[in-house]
């Protein structure tokens, strides 16, 4: 609800006099509880006076509060771009002026002005979301997760029962999504807010509850100088953005998945997993992006009442898919176990990439690759390449242990498992179907093979992947007499849509 008037002061913020007497082209975009003003290479980022369930903008002082904590909170991951707060007073004659001696009206946040192309919203419209960049952005996160400061004051299990409480109370306030929906969202989430309680709680006891971005889609996300960067968290409410990390996590892998990017939101989770193991949290992520996609129905809502003509539809439209996006990851959603083996340039990672986001539940399967296990043992980063003497028996016996040992932790947690590696050897076989027998999931083996010569053109092209096979190794594979498993058998010798076609086939 807006409690003020801001008209003067947009009015000043929009008046090219206010910034000096160099012309300068100025424009505005607005959000529910923001107004952002671009002023040649600077924007400034004004409150809104609203009052909500989640927010208090209601007077000048809290919002130059809200405007310091920002700068604050944001220069953790972005200090390039957050310069300064700015009052805006009202002096002596009247005059409104940045910074003056006189009366607070208002504040605004000072940024320096980005390429708003870079912006990852725009650049998923336009399919430049790579894997490359979006391995990044997951080990960016990852290292963001573990520096952020830790409170070891709140319980998970009541931080998560307060958002579903202002949920609840948003969904009933927005007047525009069906009761029955309103209604099953409710029961659905509190249902797995039962069963999930005591994990929340001893997530929070292991110190996962930290002050994390709490706002972290796509539109929240840049790239400077190349480099993905995290900027606008949320500065208005500590409670709101203090959460269990795989919850911040969750509101970027749904905010994918509504744009049905889902296999971008399945490599973002798995390379996350790879630099901080969270295996113990992984049976709360569905339920984690079910509340994320449930806040986004109830926000599109509001918006929607403030607005009419096209612009209501389409907000409308939009509150309408996400309460229908939070219904479906609502839904339960059975583990299994994939193994996708073969010999070295038969494309087992490639497949295992594009498959695993329709396996189990949301973000789907975990891969587990036996050529980054392999990296991990040696304490290096996936693409660094390892001499022979990693190859070795004994260590290649270590690192399927390893693997299976991983899967059978995952699918303790209720999470789906893709298994990559060549699995050549009928110990290496029988020990990866063996974990999903003591797990009771189903068990797919999926056994690719390719004409020699394309095997070895696939191995030539490589670069920095985190297989070390080169054409010897292929030809020593070729050579030596492998056990092939009594798994379905895919010919993967063209190109990888159609294995992958065949494989999702299969399964």
């Amino acid at each position: 609800m807006i409690v003020q008037d801001q008209s003067t002061i947009l009015a000043f913020l929009t008046d090219p006099a206010s910034y000096g007497d160099q012309p300068l082209h100025i424009s505005t975009t607005q959000t529910h509880i923001s107004v952002i003003i671009f002023v040649g290479t600077r924007v400034f980022k004004l409150k809104r006076a609203v009052r909500l369930p989640y927010v208090d903008f209601s007077t000048p002082e809290h919002r130059l509060a809200a405007c310091y904590r920002e700068l604050e909170l944001n220069r953790r991951t972005a200090p390039m771009l957050y310069l300064a707060v700015r009052r805006i007073t009202c002096e002596a004659d009247g005059e409104l002026m940045f910074d003056g001696p006189g009366e607070l009206l208002d504040a605004v946040v000072e940024m320096v002005r980005f390429d708003e192309d870079t912006l990852f919203d725009r650049l998923a419209v336009g399919g430049q979301l790579t894997p490359t960049l979006m391995t990044e952005l997951a080990r960016t996160i990852a290292h963001f997760h573990a520096d952020a400061v830790i409170d070891h004051h709140r319980s998970g299990a009541a931080n998560i029962a307060a958002v579903l409480t202002m949920n609840e109370v948003s969904l009933a306030a927005s007047g525009l999504l069906a009761a029955d929906t309103v209604a099953a969202l409710t029961t659905g989430l509190w249902r797995a807010f039962d069963s999930c309680a005591t994990l929340l709680n001893e997530r929070g006891m292991a110190g996962k509850v930290r002050r994390c971005h709490g706002d972290l889609h796509l539109r929240n996300i840049c790239l400077i100088e190349g480099v993905p960067t995290l900027f606008d968290c949320i500065e208005f409410d500590d409670e709101v953005a203090t959460i269990d990390v795989l919850y911040d996590l969750a509101f970027l892998l749904m905010d994918l998945w509504y744009r049905g990017l889902e296999p971008s939101a399945n490599l973002v989770f798995n390379r996350y997993m790879d630099e901080c193991d969270e295996t113990q949290g992984l049976v709360l992520l569905p339920f984690f992006m079910t509340i994320r996609a449930t806040i986004r129905a109830h926000i599109a809502a509001e918006q929607a009442m403030e607005c009419d003509g096209s612009r209501h539809r389409e907000l409308a439209r939009e509150a309408t898919d996400y309460a229908a996006l939070a219904l479906r990851l609502l839904a339960p959603v059975t583990p299994r176990l994939v193994a996708i083996g073969g010999l070295s340039g038969t494309g087992k990672s490639t497949v295992a990439a594009a498959i695993a986001h329709a396996i189990g539940p949301a973000p789907g399967a975990r891969v587990l690759a036996s050529d980054r296990i392999r990296k991990r043992i040696h304490g290096v980063v996936a693409e660094t390449r390892l001499t022979e003497q990693a190859y070795r028996p004994e260590v290649s016996e270590q690192v399927y242990a390893a693997l299976a040992q991983d899967a059978q932790a995952v699918l303790h947690c209720k999470h789906a498992v893709v298994a990559d590696g060549v699995f050549d050897r009928l110990a290496e076989q029988d020990r990866i179907e063996h974990v999903a027998r003591s797990a009771d999931v189903p068990f797919t083996g999926l056994w690719l093979y390719a004409d020699p010569q394309q095997m070895i053109t696939r191995v030539n092209e490589r670069h920095d992947d985190p297989s070390d096979a080169t054409v010897a190794v292929v030809r020593a594979q070729l050579a030596r007499n492998i056990s092939v498993p009594d798994w379905i058998k895919i010919e993967a010798s063209g190109p990888p849509s159609t294995t992958v076609s065949r494989a999702m086939k299969a399964l």
